[in-house]
């Protein structure tokens, strides 16, 4: 499986090659705006092949081994934080086999109704939940499942070292949700956890939460890239990395 994979990657650039050659054959027929813009093309051929020679060196490089059973679905989209619990394990099988470094997950919680002690309802209309006490109390037990097993998940990391350090101090993870206040289906001021990645952590950051003057999200994905090694100045509406965001190594 990895020498195909490797074939295709090789073909890939075999590919650029030749695109590149017949770029090359064109550019004396070019004016001065042409041949620009097919500079920026080369540039961005040979970005694309590093990258290709970079994926390459990797699908050859031996990956971890680690003694874990093989994961098994429960196929019941109802057992919300079963199916969590599965996901999480598996994304950290896969960090910690080196089998990916990126790895995104959306749980889509909406109409599943997870079978949990006092909650009769599905998901989603507890977050509508009109400020009646009985079902905040609902979806505060579905809630507090949910961080038990992203708790977990999180301690799993730390349990795992890689050159000497905990998987944990060696991998960002984010953690949030798409609404600041579900019940009026407002986006502003979202909660999000960030842990791991060498950042100080154990603190609560809040700012101005005024509509109009909310402080952009997108700084922190600044932070982020930048402690990946990734020189970033800007990502989408962001004003520079995050204030009070500290790292530690």
């Amino acid at each position: 499986q990895i020498d195909e994979k490797v074939n295709e990657l090789q073909r890939g650039r075999s590919i650029l090659d030749f695109v590149r050659e017949d770029a090359r054959a064109q550019q004396r027929h070019l004016g001065p705006t042409d041949r620009r813009r097919l500079d920026q093309y080369f540039s961005s051929v040979r970005d694309l092949e590093g990258r290709l020679l970079t994926t390459q060196q990797w699908q050859r490089k031996p990956k971890p081994k680690v003694d874990a059973e093989i994961p098994r679905d429960t196929n019941d989209k109802h057992k919300l934080i079963e199916n969590s619990q599965l996901m999480y394990d598996m994304i950290r099988l896969a960090l910690e086999t080196d089998s990916s470094r990126v790895i995104t997950l959306y749980i889509n919680s909406a109409y599943v109704k997870p079978p949990l002690p006092g909650v009769e309802s599905p998901v989603h209309p507890l977050t509508h939940h009109g400020n009646r006490p009985e079902k905040i109390a609902e979806l505060a037990t579905v809630e507090e499942a949910q961080f038990k097993a992203f708790a977990d998940f999180l301690a799993g990391l730390k349990s795992v070292e890689e050159d000497g350090q905990p998987l944990l101090d060696r991998t960002v993870v984010l953690y949030g949700a798409a609404m600041g206040n579900a019940n009026s289906h407002s986006n502003h001021n979202l909660p999000v956890l960030l842990a791991g990645g060498g950042f100080k952590h154990g603190r609560h950051l809040t700012f101005d939460t005024r509509r109009g003057h909310n402080y952009p999200l997108a700084n922190l994905y600044v932070s982020m890239l930048q402690r990946l090694g990734i020189e970033a100045d800007a990502f989408a509406s962001s004003k520079g990395t995050m204030t009070g965001l500290e790292m530690v190594g």
